[in-house]
């Protein structure tokens, strides 16, 4: 049948390779000489680099400028300022510093953005379109200011990379990695993956020069290599598998043949859990299940902050505020950063953050009382007034403030621990930024110290850089994942009576066909190893067709009969670009040969779901070229 949605189903997935050897070390014949990785963060954002030849020895990026008192400024925060015509003004420290000295006036023309990389998560339908709000109000498309942040990011490190180096370097003989959280869609990857391109990071003509690479994942690729010395054990046991403490082995000793280890990715944004599995003899890592998480990043408790505010001055006037002084409550929200990050379950004292002026006198002219007078009102008793014009936060009101999303993220640790894929697992990895907080070390450890030891790597905010380097510098080193969702295509088939339901009959050519069956690729948390495929073949509809357009369907769920089926969406598609069809091998001319060529035109696409981007290549049986195929999540 010639249907453009037909496809024969003559395979399973099918390895590449007849049997895929184990790859015991990174191959060398690697063709870049340095790779780049960014952490674009949803609070802060940094990048790191190692050359291949001296791969054991990865560089962390400079300090910044700027930067705040009693932080370790390996990191910045991801802040960008746009000037009032949109060209790109300064990023990080430089960005939030400028902002906060223009007059507040002036500030109401530029455009500010920060944490801005929650956007992308929390939308839906993401496309090239989709707009990110300044702090101002003005709207901008999101992938110029992504693209804006990571062109900023290659400035920086190709100026440090080749401070570094004795040789001078080509472009591309750069790996660029970009890390994105493992919960996102595909869509999202694809986004930031186009903002990559758009920066001029690597040019779609060479997409394998940028990898995606996933932030937990990164992270467990870093931990499995760390040593005794290097890590805090939050465990209430005693070590009881004989370690001695000395610190001198690597932390590999304590991981017996076929280990298994959840690492619990705490950021900014979203909270991001994968389950790997160490393969011996080979060490690469096996994923054993899905990846989950949600957005329970430490935004939560900055949003909580804000809430608290709003019931205190009310919703009105906190509104006003941020528009009419945006300097002054990014200084606000500053000041609570600190105090969040100091807070601990254990201390006595209350916590003080200042009042920027410009607040108490703007409420006195808005409401025509004192802050004072405000919060006596307000009956919210965990919080006080000093007379040193300070809001006094009580241990009360910072366990309220941090409670909501630390029993979140509990709550998803538990219920994956709880999961018979997951059972036995004996290590759990904390890292990323919110992981440093003592308010949440404190409550995993209440929750899950007896049942698995709870590990910390010391600099434990850049664990997710360093990790995304050493995946750049050997992308094989995780062999199978598994799929996140159910992926497929709708096909015709035979029509059945009796099986098939009447309205998806479709008569065609005298022949009774069922539309919209769900032909599925992989199925939701199925194993896929590196190099396994799936291969679909395709026929065109008519002769003299351009390009073939295949709508890919997802869903979180595996019984799925019809793509019409509740919960089944249309995620993306596939374009195969069918070239001039060739005159069959043969044929001389004639009114015959002619039709016997394109007739049975076959394209056979190869799809790749073991990445951590899905890719397809496609081929034409008859005359054996390679079809340009391109998979598109971003065009809905």
């Amino acid at each position: 049948p010639s249907s453009p949605a037909t496809s024969r189903n003559e395979c399973s997935i099918t390895p590449l390779t007849p049997s895929p050897s184990p790859v015991t070390a990174p191959r060398m014949a690697c063709p870049f000489s340095v790779v780049v990785a960014i952490d674009f963060g949803t609070t802060s954002s940094g990048y790191a680099f190692s050359f291949t030849q001296d791969s054991e020895a990865i560089h962390m990026m400079k300090r910044w400028e700027g930067g705040d008192p009693g932080v370790a400024n390996q990191k910045s925060p991801t802040c960008l300022l746009l000037t009032p015509d949109l060209r790109f003004h300064s990023f990080g420290f430089a960005a939030r510093d400028f902002y906060h000295d223009l007059d507040p006036e002036e500030a109401q023309h530029w455009l500010y953005f920060d944490k801005f990389k929650m956007k992308i998560h929390s939308t839906s339908d993401l496309t090239m379109e989709t707009e990110l709000e300044a702090v101002n109000g003005r709207k901008v498309r999101a992938i110029e200011v992504f693209a804006h942040a990571l062109r900023f990011f290659r400035e920086h490190a190709l100026k440090e990379v080749k401070d570094q180096s004795s040789s001078v370097l080509e472009g591309e003989e750069i790996r660029w990695v970009i890390t994105v959280p493992a919960v996102w869609r595909q869509p999202a990857k694809q986004f930031m993956r186009e903002a990559a391109y758009l920066a001029g990071l690597v040019s779609p003509e060479c997409p394998e020069q940028l990898l995606i690479a996933l932030e937990p994942e990164a992270a467990s690729i870093y931990c499995r290599k760390l040593r005794l010395h290097q890590v805090i054990d939050l465990s209430m046991q005693p070590i009881t598998n004989g370690l001695e403490l000395d610190g001198t082995r690597p932390f590999d000793s304590s991981f017996r043949q076929g280990d298994r280890y959840v690492v619990a990715d705490c950021g900014g944004g979203t909270v991001d859990l994968t389950v790997h599995q160490i393969e011996q003899p080979q060490g690469t890592l096996k994923e054993l299940y899905k990846a989950s998480g949600g957005p329970y990043g430490a935004v939560g408790v900055d949003l909580a902050f804000e809430a608290m505010l709003c019931q205190i001055f009310g919703e009105d006037f906190i509104h006003s505020f941020k528009a009419k002084r945006p300097a002054a409550w990014v200084d606000l929200m500053i000041a609570f950063e600190a105090r969040k990050r100091t807070a601990s379950p254990g201390r006595a004292n209350a916590l003080n953050i200042s009042l920027p002026f410009s607040f108490i006198d703007f409420y006195k002219r808005h409401r025509g009382q004192s802050v004072e007078a405000a919060l006596r009102r307000s009956n919210m008793n965990i919080v006080k007034w000093s007379s040193q014009g300070m809001l006094r936060l009580t241990q009360e009101a910072m366990n309220e403030l941090f409670q909501p999303t630390i029993s979140k993220i509990v709550k998803h640790i538990e219920e994956l621990m709880g999961k018979p894929e997951v059972c036995g697992v004996r290590f759990l990895f904390l890292v990323g930024g919110f992981a440093e907080s003592p308010m949440l070390q404190k409550a995993v450890q209440r929750a899950l110290g007896r049942t698995c030891r709870i590990i910390i790597p010391h600099d434990v905010g850049l664990t997710i850089l360093k990790g995304a380097v050493l995946f750049g510098l050997d992308p094989t080193v995780v062999r199978v994942r598994r799929c996140p969702v159910t992926y497929g295509v709708g096909v015709l088939n035979r029509f059945v009576e009796g099986r098939h339901p009447r309205e998806k009959l479709l008569i065609k050519d005298g022949r009774e066909w069922c539309t919209d069956i769900f032909d599925r690729f992989v199925s939701v948390d199925q194993s896929v190893a590196l190099g396994e495929v799936v291969r679909r073949s395709y026929t065109p509809a008519r002769v003299g067709q351009r390009k073939i357009i295949i709508n890919i369907y997802c869903s979180s769920k595996d019984d799925i009969t019809y793509i019409s089926d509740p919960g089944v969406r249309k995620c993306g598609t596939i374009t195969l670009d069918l070239p001039e069809p060739s005159a069959p091998p043969g044929a001389v001319g004639g009114a015959g040969a002619v039709v016997a060529g394109p007739e049975r035109r076959e394209i056979r696409a190869t799809m790749q779901f073991g990445d951590t981007e899905i890719k397809v290549t496609a081929v034409d049986i008859m005359s054996n070229r390679s079809v340009r195929a391109s998979i598109d999540f971003l065009s809905n």
